[in-house]
């Protein structure tokens, strides 16, 4: 069984940056993959990004590629999303969750996690 906490998250102007964070607790979390989704209000939840249990592989929604950065760190138990050049957009609950299936490929989709966190919400004022 993994916990997952998310924090950091917060408001910010456009064009400005947040960094999130999440923590794992369970001594399995290096054997997972790791992903972050979010959801506005309104819709469903989205795939942003996915890091392999090493962090050697990465994976991300089009529409935050090149501004948004997944990384692990597995000897503190964290996930990490840095947020750069936000936009109003971005705003959303964010989430990070656990994938435990030890698959070859990154999921992108939310059947495929096995364990949630409860979210933080990002606000972008444009």
């Amino acid at each position: 069984q993994v916990q997952l906490v998310e924090s950091g998250g917060g408001l910010v102007q456009a064009g400005g940056s947040l960094k999130l964070s999440c923590a794992a607790s369970g001594r399995t979390f290096s054997s997972y993959a790791m992903g972050w989704f979010r959801q506005a209000p309104g819709k469903e939840r989205e795939f942003v990004a996915a890091i392999s249990w090493s962090g050697s592989s990465t994976y991300y929604a089009d529409s935050v590629k090149g501004r948004l950065t997944i990384s692990r760190d597995n000897a503190k138990n964290t996930v990490y999303l840095q947020m750069n050049s936000l936009k109003a957009e971005d705003t959303a609950v964010y989430y990070c969750a656990a994938d435990r299936s030890h698959s070859l490929y990154l999921a992108v989709v939310d059947r495929e996690y096995d364990y949630w966190g409860q979210g933080t919400q990002v606000t972008v004022s444009s």
